[in-house]
């Protein structure tokens, strides 16, 4: 009973660290999304930026947030690990303990995983499970999001997540992540470049017993389906993160599933995610 609780303490305790709900957002830095200011303000933003670092410091836009913005990812926060929220994570942790129980087969992974919290979530529920036989496979680009291909994929035309540098976040910074939580060994595995080069080649993926999806755009979305459900095991789990937050990303599903005349129902995690068992 002693262990059964610990393990509870610790799965609650990494779930509000990893998405920094046991403490006040700092605030946004301004030069965030300053992109999509006009040309005066973004010269006197970049100038204040530069001045203020000269002198040590930092200037963030402040926002007073409400749980339950926290508690359902509606937020892009500074300092945390992970920006899906704690309805999404308990998400995760059902269908791994549910994996688990039931013995469906197969590694785990998320494609696009921005700071690494999912990927370290899911890490943290096998290891609290003592489970060392199953991968955590870590793919993205590392680089933030492509440029949207609208010749081939119309659904992502005016697409500005690629200018987000907010987004753009190292492997090396990832790495460092797992290691804070001691959560880094041979059983992570990072697969670093876009999805339709990573995924297509040989990258040691056999069985999947939970895919989630987090590629905000239809390329990245399909892809991801393309590529990787059919190595989804039957009675597995497939996890996408924004279908209702994000049009292109919801129409990729719905293609993917009419085209392979996937039936099983979807059920929805919060006013973002959805998720399926095969």
């Amino acid at each position: 009973m002693i262990d059964r609780d610990a393990r509870i303490l610790y799965m609650d305790l990494i779930k509000k660290t990893l998405s920094y709900s046991l403490w006040e957002d700092p605030g946004m830095p301004i030069e965030t999304f300053i992109y999509k200011k006009s040309f005066v303000q973004r010269f006197f933003k970049k100038a204040l930026v530069k001045g203020l670092g000269i002198l040590g410091y930092q200037a963030v836009k402040l926002k007073k947030l409400d749980e339950s913005e926290k508690e359902e990812g509606r937020i892009w926060p500074r300092y945390a690990e992970t920006m899906i929220g704690l309805k999404r994570l308990d998400n995760i942790q059902f269908c791994i303990e549910s994996i688990l129980t039931n013995n469906i087969r197969g590694d785990l992974i998320e494609t696009g995983v921005w700071r690494g919290g999912a990927t370290i979530f899911m890490k943290a529920v096998l290891v609290a499970n003592k489970v060392m036989d199953r991968k955590v496979f870590v793919a993205d680009s590392f680089e933030g999001l492509p440029k949207p291909d609208e010749i081939k994929y119309p659904h992502d035309k005016g697409d500005t997540h690629h200018r987000e540098n907010f987004l753009v976040i190292s492997i090396d910074e990832v790495k460092n992540n797992f290691k804070k939580y001691g959560l880094l060994d041979d059983g992570v595995i990072f697969l670093k470049g876009w999805f339709k080069d990573t995924l297509a080649n040989d990258n040691n993926i056999e069985n999947l017993s939970l895919l989630r999806i987090d590629g905000d755009m239809y390329e990245s979305t399909y892809d991801v389906l393309f590529y990787l459900y059919p190595k989804l095991t039957k009675g597995g789990f497939c996890i996408v993160d924004d279908y209702y937050a994000l049009s292109p990303c919801r129409k990729a599903v719905d293609d993917y599933r009419k085209k392979e005349e996937i039936t099983n129902p979807i059920n929805q995690i919060d006013w973002s995610g959805v998720y399926w068992q095969k």
